[in-house]
């Protein structure tokens, strides 16, 4: 069974643009677990323009399903991981400037790095996923850094999807069957959406997780929050 965690990092772009605490960002995340989500996940930026830190802290006092806080692993992150001990921390690669991320990490380079940080961080957190591109040398990267799942980056199949759907999941496949040998969990996201999830779900029936926020909150604008939690929980089961 695969879990959907709600991002609502847009939820807290949108109270920002106008100060205050217009929506309010913890009634939020609670909402979405009374309306069947799964897990919360969040991606504080260093510039706060959307989650705040002070928001990750209020936010792991109250909600209840799973706590998942991705981000990139500069010293100011490693210390909210330490202080707040989520359930989830996923390593993201994204620089300061970048709207969203777009792209994993490349876990050759960056293998000693990643493997201190990873036996670091496990000490204040339940588990330790790495975004990845559907690469199987960056799967077997995050596997010898000791990560405990990956998340695979899925823009690109987003991207191919409308054209050639078997195409676009072909190297998630590749990836996620990979990821079992070396004995991953498997998480994902990025542009997934309803239109696209079920296929995925479909074709990779051993995914654990996936986190959704943009398409998401966008559809709630049409359908609402409650039936969209819905829908999408629809489409993985």
């Amino acid at each position: 069974m695969t879990r959907l965690s709600v991002n609502i990092n847009k939820i807290a772009t949108l109270r920002n643009a106008r100060g205050g605490n217009n929506p309010d960002v913890l009634q939020v995340a609670l909402d979405c677990e009374r309306f069947g989500a799964e897990g919360i996940t969040v991606h504080p930026r260093p510039d706060e323009r959307h989650i705040r830190y002070d928001d990750v802290r209020i936010l792991k006092t109250s909600i209840q399903t799973e706590f998942n806080i991705e981000g990139n692993p500069d010293e100011r992150f490693i210390r909210l991981i330490e202080e707040v001990k989520p359930d989830q921390v996923t390593l993201v690669p994204d620089v300061p400037s970048a709207i969203t991320s777009n792209a994993g990490w490349d876990t050759i380079q960056h293998q000693f790095f990643l493997r201190d940080l990873i036996s670091h961080l496990k000490k204040h957190t339940g588990r330790v996923s790495v975004f990845v591109d559907p690469d199987l040398q960056m799967v077997n990267g995050a596997a010898e850094a000791g990560a405990d799942r990956i998340e695979l980056y899925t823009e690109p199949y987003a991207t191919t999807y409308p054209k050639d759907k078997v195409k676009a999941v072909q190297p998630y496949i590749l990836a996620a069957n990979e990821a079992v040998k070396l004995k991953l969990e498997i998480n994902a996201g990025h542009d997934l959406d309803l239109h696209n999830l079920r296929y995925l779900k479909q074709q990779l029936p051993i995914l654990h997780e996936v986190s959704i926020g943009h398409a998401l909150i966008c559809d709630a604008l049409y359908y609402g929050l409650e039936n969209t939690i819905q829908l999408y929980l629809r489409e993985l089961k």
